[in-house]
């Protein structure tokens, strides 16, 4: 009667973890009888996850029931909590119920406690959690660049781990969507024949397939900020055109635009030590800290703060279904008066 206890905002890794779990439970020949996927916002699929968890798989191999945006650890009803309480005596062995959500579980919740205390205690439960990084924590985002080109048996040195970082940030499905490709770039540039010998990815390879795009996306941040849209819109219409993905370019101008505040904060509370700006910053290579200075000066903090909220609105919408273009423009090309007067 295994319980997995899967949780945090990497969303790329759960789902990873989630796939291994299922791919190693069920037999293939039988997954359509073997696996339920359940919506945890809805009460009544939660109860129904615990009646199908209480049956044995058919055929050969085990069952899987999975509980996305899972409240059972989260804000569990009391029914609910009395539910699962009766029912995890009666999980057969073979089946396993995976427990998801994004956010950590509350361990003043009798649920919680519960499955925590059998996670102590016996074999059959596991908790795992996959959060990402903050956006300023640099050591945690190497971390993970570290991580993923591991799983994917690949060579990769600090310096060019920083590019990567510096370029993508902490988006773990586009790290891992780049490294893929930088594997088959690799692949073609060496001719590597052995496919059990790491493949090594270098700087100069990253800096070939990401940071190009990543430089365009840096140019258009400078041209933002210094007011000129029309012209910026021209190149992110060209970049999207060009098959640029429209949250990884967003990603691009949120981090450099949350670089200027910060840079903007620390020098005007007379922080000198451009070390310590960069590790408070997030900002991956201290140099840069020279370079930022020259881009913001002349700039307010409310200039910053306003482009920052523009960038941020474009990124909702473009993830609320919005056609990323429009989403650029309807927002970069809304008149404010922060962002008139520096």
């Amino acid at each position: 009667m295994p319980i997995h206890l899967i949780w945090g905002d990497d969303y790329e890794a759960c789902n990873r973890e989630i796939e291994e779990i299922i791919k190693t439970v069920i037999d293939p020949s039988w997954k359509s009888f073997n696996y339920s996927q359940i919506d945890g916002n809805d009460p009544k699929q939660n109860l129904r996850a615990l009646e199908e968890v209480q049956s044995a798989p058919f055929g050969s191999g085990g069952r899987v029931v999975l509980v996305r945006r899972s409240p059972f650890c989260n804000g569990c009803s009391i029914e609910l909590a009395t539910k699962l309480e009766q029912t995890i005596k009666l999980i057969p062995d073979k089946t396993h119920l995976i427990l998801n959500n994004s956010n950590k579980p509350d361990k003043r919740l009798k649920t919680t406690k519960l499955i925590e205390k059998n996670i102590l205690s016996n074999t059959f439960s596991e908790e795992k959690n996959f959060n990402l990084p903050l956006p300023w924590d640099i050591n945690g985002q190497r971390k993970l660049v570290k991580n993923i080109s591991h799983r994917l048996n690949l060579k990769i040195n600090y310096e060019t781990i920083d590019l990567i970082v510096e370029s993508i940030g902490n988006d773990s499905s586009l790290i891992n969507t780049e490294l893929q490709k930088l594997t088959l770039l690799s692949e073609a540039v060496n001719k590597k024949s052995n496919i059990n010998e790491p493949q090594e990815i270098s700087k100069e390879l990253v800096q070939k397939l990401i940071q190009n795009n990543s430089t365009n996306a840096l140019e258009i941040a400078s041209l933002l900020l210094n007011g000129e849209r029309i012209i910026a819109l021209n190149k992110i219409q060209s970049l999207l055109k060009n098959g640029e993905p429209a949250l990884r370019l967003i990603t691009t101008l949120t981090g450099q635009s949350r670089g200027w505040i910060w840079v903007h904060l620390l020098d005007s509370h007379g922080n000198q030590d451009v070390k310590e700006m960069a590790k408070l910053a997030g900002i991956a290579n201290p140099k840069r800290i020279f370079i930022i200075r020259k881009q913001i000066q002349g700039k307010s903090l409310q200039t910053l703060l306003e482009l920052m909220k523009k960038l941020l609105l474009i990124e909702a919408s473009i993830k609320s279904g919005t056609y990323p273009i429009d989403s650029f423009k309807d927002n970069l090309l809304t008149e404010s008066k922060i962002m008139t007067n520096n």
